[in-house]
């Protein structure tokens, strides 16, 4: 026999950039590990600096940056630390994005236009990614992006297991904003016992960002008790506009149920004026003080992220999180 063997244990990391220490905090603690302590800062002329305090050689390392704000200064911290840990000798190193930055641009719509999603996937790589984790894809293409395997986790238990005790199940409808989100409210009928469907028609001109029209609904919604389903909330004028839409067809009720709570200005009042009975969203993303409202529900996404990391380092089943 040539060569020797070794029996060394495997060792998790956490590492933690600084736009949601929260969440890594939070999934820290499900896993029952500290964050790996790193200096972090900028200096003077807005450039990062980033050293861990213990060593990663030979480790599982995941790097958790759930990216808001300064959206492309959080990016750069977070692509900087995964080239760290490849310098300091790490064995694996997974990007963990709970909301895949720049994931709205995975198309060109329109000629002389880039592919960001695409890029973003090509970064991660070019810094010594070996592997993406992230939850709830705006387009599930996405992990074709990344030459590497790509865990694509989905909040849907977790909003599932809340929204089930919100409604009558009995009188429910599941709507979907738009079109193209009804794939994704076939998967909520099935998890509620075969709720019937609705989608509202839009139009949306791709000249201008977080502009669209909310037209009509397409299925039956009077006197019914109406869940409506994205997967993010951005400026919430989609959202508004479909409660709008579904309120003057006859709902009973509209509880808004999202993966990602972006909102940006002027999320917050348009969807504390929409009129919608109840707005859950995940802790994806930090949700500060001053963008919460009271009928806004958040729930973790800590225990599901925490539960992908374990599976990915004992390499188990990520897929049977959600069979």
């Amino acid at each position: 026999m040539t060569g020797f063997k070794v029996s060394n244990d495997k060792r998790l990391v956490l590492i933690s950039g600084r736009a949601h220490p929260v969440l890594a905090q939070a999934v820290a603690e499900e896993l029952s590990i500290d964050l790996l302590p790193i200096i972090a800062y900028d200096f003077a002329n807005s450039e990062i600096y980033v050293r861990f305090e213990e060593s990663v050689r030979g480790a599982d390392v995941f790097v958790l940056q759930s990216i808001e704000g300064d959206i492309n200064k959080w990016i750069m911290e977070q692509l900087i630390m995964i080239d760290a840990a490849k310098r300091a000798s790490a064995k694996r190193i997974t990007v963990v994005a709970p909301f895949y930055p720049y994931s709205r641009q995975d198309k060109k719509h329109q000629g002389r236009e880039p592919i960001s999603a695409r890029l973003m996937a090509d970064l991660y790589k070019a810094a010594g990614a070996d592997r993406i984790m992230s939850v709830d894809l705006h387009a599930s293409q996405e992990q074709g992006f990344f030459d590497g395997p790509v865990d694509h986790l989905f909040a849907m238990p977790v909003l599932v297991d809340y929204v089930r005790g919100r409604v009558d199940l009995a009188n429910a409808v599941i709507v979907s904003p738009d079109a193209g989100r009804i794939r994704v409210a076939e998967k909520w009928s099935t998890k509620l016992g075969g709720c019937p469907l609705a989608f509202v028609h839009k139009t949306r001109d791709t000249t201008r960002p977080n502009v669209a029209v909310a037209n009509r609904v397409v299925g039956e919604v009077a006197g019914k008790e109406c869940v409506l389903v994205d997967d993010m909330i951005d400026t919430a004028g989609t959202i508004t506009e479909a409660i709008k839409v579904l309120t003057n067809a006859g709902a009973k009720k509209v509880i808004v149920a999202a993966t990602h709570g972006i909102l940006s200005d002027p999320a917050v009042r348009r969807l504390s004026e929409s009129g919608a009975t109840e707005v859950v969203i995940t802790d994806t993303l930090p949700v500060s003080a001053e963008k919460r409202f009271p009928s806004l529900t958040i729930l973790s996404i800590a225990p599901l992220l925490a539960r992908a990391i374990l599976e990915v380092f004992e390499d188990g089943s990520v897929t049977s999180l959600f069979t």
